[in-house]
Order: C-alpha cells, then sequence, then structure tokens
C-alpha cells in the first residue's frame, strides 16, 4: 500500500521522505527515473507516494501536484523566501538584490521578504528603506539581537528558504533562532571580501509547526534556467504593472527604447525607484537572446 509523505532531503543518490515520525531513504521508480538530471523529477519539498521495501527503504512511485517550485535552491511547495543579505561584510549589491527578487517573483511565491542582516554594522539609518513600499524589510543583528524575535514567528509556520549570497549570515541567524540546530558557520573571506560556502545541501529543517530550509549560497544566478526571457521579465518588477497598460507599444513594449513608454515615464517622474529600473535594463541584456 502507497503512503505519502514528503521529502526533506536529497543526498548521496537518496530522497529522504518523512512519513509520519519516520524517514525513510528511497529510491525513484520506473518512469521517474527516465529523467537523466538527478533530482530534477523530484524535489526536496514535495509531496510523493512511496512504496516500502523489505530492507526498510521506500521506492517514490509518483509524486503529487506542486503549488510552485523555487528554481535555485531547487525547492517545491514553499510559503515564502527570506532573501538575506548583509549591510557590509560583504557589502549589498543592488544588482544582486534585484537578481534575487526577480527569481523570488518567477517562481510564484506567496510572501518575500527582505533580511538586512549585521544592522550593527550600519551607518545609515533604515538602509534600504526606498525598498519599504514593494516588500517587507526584516533587519537583524545576531550581536545586538535585533529582529530575532520577530524572525521566529515568522519561521513557525509553512516552509520558509532562506536564500542569498554566501558570507551574509543565514546560518548564523537562523542559529540564533534556535541554538539547537548548530548550523556550520563560515567567515568572510578578508582577500575576496565573500562569503565561504558552509551549507552543502538543501534540506527541509523542522521548526515549530514548520520548516526552514538554510540553502547553499551563491552569487550567480541564470535567469533563464528560470524560464525567464524579453517578454516575461518585467512582470516580475511588480511595480511595472500599473504603469505598463499606457505604453504606446502595449503588448510588445519591452520599457527599454521605446517611444511614449509608460514604465520610462514614471521613471523620470520618480514614481519607480531607478535602481529598481537600472537592474531591470541589464537583466534584459542576459536574457535578450
Amino acid at each position: 500500500m502507497a503512503e505519502i509523505g514528503r521529502v526533506i532531503k536529497f543526498y548521496n543518490s537518496f530522497f529522504f521522505v518523512k512519513v509520519g515520525d519516520e524517514i525513510i531513504p528511497c529510491k525513484l521508480r520506473g518512469l521517474l527515473k527516465r529523467d537523466k538530471k538527478i533530482g530534477s523529477a523530484v524535489y526536496v519539498g514535495d509531496f510523493v507516494e512511496i512504496s516500502r521495501l523489505k530492507d526498510k527503504s521506500g521506492v517514490i512511485e509518483r509524486v503529487q501536484s506542486r503549488r510552485n517550485i523555487l528554481i535555485r535552491p531547487s525547492i517545491a511547495n514553499v510559503d515564502r523566501v527570506i532573501l538575506t543579505f548583509a549591510v557590509d561584510a560583504p557589502k549589498l549589491h543592488p544588482l544582486l538584490l534585484n537578481r534575487f527578487l526577480v527569481l523570488a517573483e518567477k517562481s510564484t511565491l506567496a510572501e518575500i521578504i527582505i533580511c538586512i542582516n549585521k544592522i550593527d554594522l550600519m551607518s545609515k539609518e533604515n538602509f534600504l528603506s526606498e525598498y519599504e513600499p514593494l516588500y517587507k524589510i526584516l533587519r537583524t543583528s545576531t550581536i545586538k539581537g535585533t529582529g530575532i524575535d520577530e524572525l521566529k514567528k515568522i519561521l513557525a509556520s509553512g516552509v520558509t528558504v532562506f536564500a542569498g549570497p554566501s558570507g551574509v549570515g543565514k546560518s548564523s541567524l537562523l542559529n540564533a533562532v534556535d541554538k539547537s540546530l548548530k548550523l556550520k558557520v563560515g567567515k568572510v573571506s578578508e582577500k575576496i571580501l565573500r562569503g565561504k560556502h558552509t551549507t552543502r545541501i538543501s534540506e527541509l529543517i523542522e521548526f515549530g509547526g514548520g520548516f526552514l530550509v538554510d540553502t547553499p549560497g551563491f552569487s550567480a544566478v541564470d535567469l533563464t534556467e528560470a524560464g525567464l526571457d524579453k517578454k516575461n521579465l518585467w512582470h516580475c518588477f511588480k511595480e511595472f504593472a500599473p504603469f505598463a497598460a499606457s505604453c504606446k507599444f502595449l503588448n510588445g513594449c519591452s520599457h527599454s527604447h521605446e517611444p511614449d513608454c509608460g514604465v520610462k515615464s514614471a521613471v523620470e517622474r520618480g514614481e519607480i525607484l531607478r535602481e529598481r529600473y537600472e537592474s531591470y535594463l541589464t537583466l534584459l541584456e542576459e536574457v535578450n537572446i
């Protein structure tokens, strides 16, 4: 008889499936194996049907329908993503921030939060306040304990993915929320001013009534891998939508060079943040193939 469980980890060619209070190491069955890319047929976070084997392992027979997929890192059925950056060490680059935001928007997640960590290093009050009309901003410091209680409340339900560059303190934040997690923490390289990768695998970690995911840090995201192109990229900049309706070329405007563009006019009037628009133009060049 098939049982339903949730994939909480993929490691060493095994999918670890939580069924009730048990965690069953599983392989893929038949048709699922035909996808040559290991892990592409089944993602961490998937609800799957498994059958048990005599050696107490299992076989994944079928994957249930997904609500969403976060492409990088590969996690299914996510409730929210917390995009974590640091005020300094390493510095926050607007293009990288917007790259992550675009990827999160493309994944149609219900909740996107920007976490600004290491605010004890902050010289400017309300750092990144210009993004607050668009996204919830959570400011944290493991040194001062700022924002840790609020973060704990956010993590108490659903599946929360932590994503962001290496070295910004994702693992340190989670350890501050719950010391029993004991996630490995790396240091920022003084030579290259970037973090070292310490999280090696994506894994659902039970916390309160939900799950959290501390993902491998990465600084480069291939937007075309997420299905983005010159026609749909602008939809991931949600503040563009009210102004795009007034573009002269309503159905074909790229919001880059066309005349009488509602989005460009909004930028000039200060109704769209110029930093966001400039990031859009840079990313448009990447997907304009």
